[in-house]
């Protein structure tokens, strides 16, 4: 049959969030390039300027309360206030994320620093889940303390506890789902409930903020700000740039924390590369719905494999139906099109892998061995990479964390953690079933 022809052009918002991700924000104000199939990147420090007048405005505009900065193309003065490819960059994340406005930065920890840097000052508490990265660890542990801001540790999937953490000095709850490395899901929208319960009661400047980190979930498996965060930060390192190539991080959020955020990284200066910026732009965001939805599939299969295995005495993987937050998974792990899409991410554990309150050097062995005779499956940190990854968490990026918080916390010696990457299935697998007959 043959379609009619349609009588009008059919807008942006029409088009499904993978066509989006691909073309991008062609109606960007950050710079005209409107007869670039890609965007230009910019590789300047400075920018000429042809009038004081036109200096003295940019400065103005900068970061201004009073400007509307989608209104117009920007006066780009200097790289660590503003240029044109990670504006751009900004805008589809943002929109990726469904946030008003995102500002990006040089790392992942550069944006925990700039969002946490806005929201506390001296005297202030930060609510805070009891896992979490091992950088994220320190920077609360060792820095956070010398500016006069409190860090108060709690279970965020224990109501009464959580509860209990929360005082008139509290500006942010901040947690990661899923939280690096054990899986553990947190429920977004019950922190949103019990937020708002308590902000009710405050005064606007004393109400507390939730900050969810998405670097393991990405804007393809879960939209924090859609079920009820304040703001959403990744490291762009991660999933979004997919080829391990460039390091980035973002806050993405509210508008009305857009000079805050900006001027914070103007101040500090952690200012994300324009180079990454347009790798991110033009290569990680076009490529997420594709990398991702086969890496999942990939996933639940190495997930069932590792599940089955003798030798293995536990997995935790938000797509396996044993998974102590199943429910709230498949409620909040939800891609564009409204697919349960629970991420790339697997952690497991090897029988015997403890003797005597030590790591078993089972451990050691099973991952040197995969190390040193697996194709496919690379020993390394990062994750979210079109290659497979693995590492020993305990001892590897959670090594900030002194041996008596780790135990605390529920950290296993012989937690490994895993990273699916694109490989095919089979072999990921096969390398795997052979390290695992060595111990």
């Amino acid at each position: 049959m043959k379609r009619p022809k349609m009588s009008r052009k059919k807008t942006k918002e029409e088009y499904r969030m993978r066509t989006h991700l691909i073309h991008g924000n062609f109606e960007s104000k950050k710079w005209d390039f409107d007869h670039h199939v890609n965007p230009p990147i910019s590789a300047s420090a400075m920018y000429r300027l042809s009038t004081t007048h036109r200096g003295e405005q940019g400065f103005f505009e900068f970061a201004s309360e009073s400007v509307k900065e989608t209104k117009n193309i920007p006066i780009y003065i200097y790289d660590r206030l503003d240029e044109p490819s990670r504006g751009m960059l900004e805008e589809n994340l943002a929109y990726a994320e469904k946030g008003e406005i995102c500002v990006t930065y040089s790392t992942g920890m550069a944006s925990i620093s700039a969002i946490i840097g806005v929201l506390c000052e001296t005297g202030h508490e930060i609510v805070a889940h009891q896992v979490i990265y091992g950088c994220t660890y320190s920077l609360f542990n060792n820095w956070l303390p010398r500016f006069g801001v409190k860090v108060v540790w709690t279970d965020f999937n224990d109501k009464e506890a959580l509860q209990k953490s929360i005082t008139d000095k509290t500006r942010a709850l901040y947690f990661e789902t899923p939280v690096n490395p054990t899986l553990a899901i947190i429920d977004i929208k019950a922190m949103r409930s019990m937020i708002d319960a308590i902000n009710a009661n405050r005064a606007e400047d004393k109400q507390i903020k939730i900050v969810v980190d998405n670097t393991f979930a990405t804007p393809y498996c879960q939209r924090p700000i859609e079920l009820g965060a304040d703001f959403c930060v990744q490291s762009l390192t991660k999933g979004i740039s997919g080829f391990g190539t460039d390091m980035g991080g973002a806050v993405v959020g509210p508008r009305k924390y857009y000079s805050k955020l900006m001027l914070y990284r103007k101040d500090f200066g952690g200012v994300l590369n324009p180079r990454s910026a347009w790798i991110f732009l033009v290569y990680g965001l076009p490529s997420l719905f594709l990398r991702f939805s086969n890496q999942i599939k990939t996933a639940h299969h190495v997930a069932k494999f590792l599940r089955e295995h003798p030798k293995i005495e536990k997995v935790v993987y938000p797509g396996l139906d044993n998974h102590p937050q199943f429910e709230i998974a498949k409620s909040q792990m939800i891609n564009h099109q409204g697919k349960f899409s629970p991420g790339n991410m697997i952690y497991f554990l090897l029988k015997d892998a403890e003797i005597e309150g030590k790591q078993s050097p089972k451990v050691e062995n099973f991952i040197d061995y995969l190390a040193d005779h697996a194709y496919c499956i690379t020993l390394a940190v990062s994750l979210g990479c079109v290659k497979t990854l693995i590492e020993n968490a305990y001892s590897m990026t959670h090594a900030a964390l002194p041996v008596a918080e780790k135990r605390k916390m529920g950290l296993e010696p012989g937690g490994i953690r895993l990273s699916v990457g694109l490989e095919d299935w089979h072999d990921i697998i096969e390398d795997l079933r052979d390290a695992l007959e060595t111990v």
